[in-house]
C-alpha cells in the first residue's frame, strides 16, 4: 500500500499531528463543556447573554417539545433561520433527540425551499415570522407535519423590544390567525409536560446534519455529515489555535446554515467553552462596531468583508489588541488585500495577522489553515491534524509532483458521509486511492510545495463566487430557461471590487419576442421570485444569439472575456 505524503508535519511545531475525538454526539460534547463552565456565557444575542447552564436547559426543553410533537430518531427537521438563539437551540435539540438537522438559507426562494424540504424529506421545519409567506406559498407541495414560527422579538432584552416592535417588527406581515403553524413559545410550552424519554443514544459516526452545496457538478445536493465530522472540526480548530481559552469571544456573523458559520463560529466555540456573539444580520459597519464593542477575540469572514472593514470610519483609532485570530475563507484572499489588512491590524494595536484557510462543505468547512508561527505568500496554509491533502491529475487518482498544478483532494475525519440521494456523484467524489484512504475530489485546482503548504489556483468546476456564496450558473439558467419568453440563457460572473464577482445573465428571447425594458422587468421580477437574493443577476442583457463552442455548447468563456474587455476599456 502506498504511503501518504505528509511534508507539512515537519512544520507543525507544538501542534499534535493526531488528536483524540469525542465518541458521542455533538450535544453530549457541548453538555460536558457546559458542566465544566456552567456560568460562562454560551452566546450573546443583541446584548442579551445566555449562560451554558441556561443554554443546556433550553436545548433540553426544546428536545422535549420535539418529542411531544412526534419527532422520531432519524427524522429530518429543516432549520431555516439566521444566527439567532432559536436556531442554535433547535440545532442541538434535533441532535439530542437523534434527528437530522437540515440547514437552509432563510433568503432562499420559494422554489428552493420547496426543493430542500422535499429533497431532504423533512417532516418538520422552523423559520422566522418574516419568512412565513414563502412557506405558505409552497405548503401544499411539501409534506410537513409542523411548521414552527420563531420571532427575533422574543429573544431581545426588554429595552430593545419596544424599538424593534416600532421599526423592523412593523414591517413584518401579520400571519393569519388560522395559519397552520405553531408559534415558538407555544411549541416550547407543549413539551413542558412530556414525561417520556427524549435522549437518543447516538454515536460519533451517526448522521446528524445536512448542508447544501453544488458538489462537483453545480447541482444543489444535500451533504450528509456526522457527529464526528463536526466534533473533529471542533478539536482541530482549537489544536491549530493554542491561544484559545475558554470564555474567548467569537463574532459569529458567518451564517448558521453554512459550514463556516455553523462549524467554526458556533460549534467549535460551544464545544470548547467559547462565547458566540450571534449576529442575525449585519452590514460591514455594524460588524466593525461589534468587534469594538464586544472586544472580540476571534473573527472569521470572507475576503469581501475584510475589504469593507478597511473603509469603515468607526474603525479609525480603534484598539484591536483584543484579537487573537482573524480567519479568511470562502474565497481567495488576494495577496494585496492580505497586505493591506495586516497593516490595518498592526496600525490598530493588534499583534496578529490575518490567516487564510481553505475547505469545502464536503468536509464541513475549513480543513487547511495558515499556521500561527509561519506563512507563505499566496498559500492557503497547511492541513489540520489527521487531515491529508494530495494533488492529483484532474480526472484521476494519480498524484503529481510538488509544485505541479492538479486537483486538490482531501482525506480525514471531517469527510462527509455522502451526497443525499446522489449515489453516483458520491462515488465520483469520494474515491479510494492507492494509500487506502478515502479522498474528497474537490474539483479545485492547486498545488503543494515541498514544505506541505497548499496553494489554491481556481475552480475546475464552473462556479461563481459572490460575497462568499457559491452560485451555480446551470441552476440559474434552468430557472431562466423555464420562462415562457426565454429561448436560451447563459449566466456568468463579472469581476466586482466589493463582491469579487457579480452575476450577469445573457438571454436569447423566443422568436417573435422583442427585447424591451418591459420584458427585462418581467424577467427580473421572475428571477426575484425564484432565485435567492445573493444569486440575483444584477443585469440581463438580450442577445439575438449566444456564442457556441465547436460542439454546440454555449461559449460562456467568450462572454466572460467580452465583459473583461468592457471593464478594461472602462478603466
Amino acid at each position: 500500500m502506498k504511503e501518504t505524503r505528509t511534508p507539512w508535519l515537519n512544520n507543525y511545531g507544538d501542534i499534535p499531528a493526531h488528536l483524540d475525538y469525542y465518541k458521542g454526539s455533538m450535544f453530549e460534547l457541548v453538555k460536558e463543556i457546559a458542566e465544566k463552565y456552567p456560568d460562562y456565557t454560551a452566546y450573546d444575542f443583541m446584548g442579551k447573554q445566555t449562560s451554558y447552564k441556561e443554554f443546556i436547559q433550553n436545548v433540553e426543553a426544546c428536545a422535549k417539545a420535539l418529542k411531544a410533537r412526534g419527532v422520531r430518531e432519524g427524522d429530518k427537521i429543516t432549520i431555516c433561520l439566521p444566527n439567532c438563539p432559536q436556531g442554535v437551540v433547535m440545532f442541538y435539540a434535533v441532535n439530542l433527540v437523534g434527528g437530522i438537522a437540515n440547514m437552509i438559507h432563510p433568503l432562499s426562494s420559494e422554489k428552493e425551499i420547496e426543493f430542500y424540504l422535499n429533497d431532504s424529506k423533512s417532516l418538520y421545519a422552523i423559520t422566522l415570522d418574516q419568512f412565513y409567506g414563502k412557506f405558505a406559498a409552497i405548503r401544499d407541495n411539501v409534506k410537513l407535519n409542523d411548521l414552527i414560527i420563531a420571532r427575533v422579538y422574543d429573544e431581545l432584552s426588554q429595552p430593545l423590544k419596544l424599538g424593534y416592535a416600532l421599526t423592523t417588527g412593523r414591517k413584518i406581515p401579520k400571519i393569519p390567525k388560522d395559519a397552520p403553524i405553531i408559534k415558538w413559545n407555544d411549541f416550547i410550552k407543549g413539551g413542558s409536560t412530556f414525561t417520556g424519554s427524549y435522549k437518543a443514544d447516538k454515536k460519533d459516526t451517526d448522521p446528524a446534519v445536512i448542508l447544501y452545496s453544488g458538489g462537483t457538478t453545480g447541482i444543489n445536493k444535500g451533504i450528509l455529515l456526522s457527529n464526528l465530522n463536526f466534533n473533529a472540526l471542533a478539536a482541530q480548530i482549537i489544536a491549530t489555535n493554542p491561544i484559545f481559552r475558554a470564555g474567548d469571544k467569537m463574532l459569529a456573523a458567518m451564517p448558521i446554515f453554512h459550514g463556516f458559520g455553523l462549524g467554526v463560529s458556533i460549534h467549535s466555540m460551544l464545544a470548547n467553552g467559547g462565547r458566540c456573539i450571534l449576529v442575525p444580520r449585519f452590514t460591514p459597519e455594524s460588524y466593525a462596531k461589534l468587534i469594538i464593542k464586544c472586544q472580540c477575540n476571534f473573527i472569521a469572514g470572507v475576503p469581501t468583508l475584510f475589504e469593507a472593514l478597511l473603509r469603515q470610519n468607526c474603525m479609525e483609532g480603534a484598539d484591536l489588541s483584543c484579537l487573537k485570530g482573524v480567519f479568511s475563507g470562502g474565497d481567495s484572499l488576494s495577496i494585496e488585500l492580505k497586505k493591506k489588512f495586516d497593516k490595518f491590524l498592526y496600525d490598530h494595536n493588534s499583534a496578529i495577522q490575518i490567516r487564510e484557510g481553505y475547505g469545502t462543505t464536503e468536509c464541513v468547512t475549513a480543513s487547511c489553515l495558515t499556521p500561527l508561527h509561519m506563512a507563505k505568500e499566496g498559500s492557503i496554509g497547511q492541513p489540520f491534524p489527521d487531515t491529508y491533502y494530495t494533488i492529483v491529475d484532474p480526472g484521476s487518482i494519480n498524484e503529481v509532483d510538488y509544485g505541479t498544478d492538479g486537483e486538490i483532494c482531501i482525506s480525514g475525519p471531517t469527510v462527509m458521509m455522502e451526497y443525499v440521494n446522489h449515489p453516483e456523484e458520491t462515488a465520483a467524489t469520494l474515491r479510494v486511492h492507492e494509500d487506502g484512504r478515502t479522498w474528497v475530489h474537490t474539483g479545485d485546482l492547486g498545488y503543494m510545495d515541498e514544505d506541505g503548504f497548499v496553494y489554491f489556483k481556481q475552480r475546475i468546476k464552473r462556479v461563481i463566487i459572490t460575497s462568499g456564496y457559491n452560485v451555480y450558473p446551470s441552476q440559474l439558467e434552468n430557472v431562466l430557461d423555464a420562462h415562457e419568453l426565454v429561448q436560451m440563457s447563459c449566466i456568468i460572473g463579472v469581476p466586482d471590487t466589493l463582491k469579487i464577482q457579480k452575476v450577469k445573465a445573457f438571454v436569447m428571447l423566443k422568436p417573435g419576442v422583442e427585447p424591451s425594458v418591459e420584458n427585462k422587468k418581467i424577467l427580473l421580477d421572475y428571477c426575484r421570485k425564484n432565485i435567492a437574493r445573493y444569486a440575483m443577476p444584477y443585469d440581463i442583457e438580450f442577445r439575438e444569439s449566444l456564442p457556441k463552442t465547436l460542439v454546440g455548447k454555449v461559449a460562456y468563456r467568450q462572454l466572460e472575456e467580452e465583459e473583461l474587455g468592457k471593464l478594461a476599456v472602462k478603466n
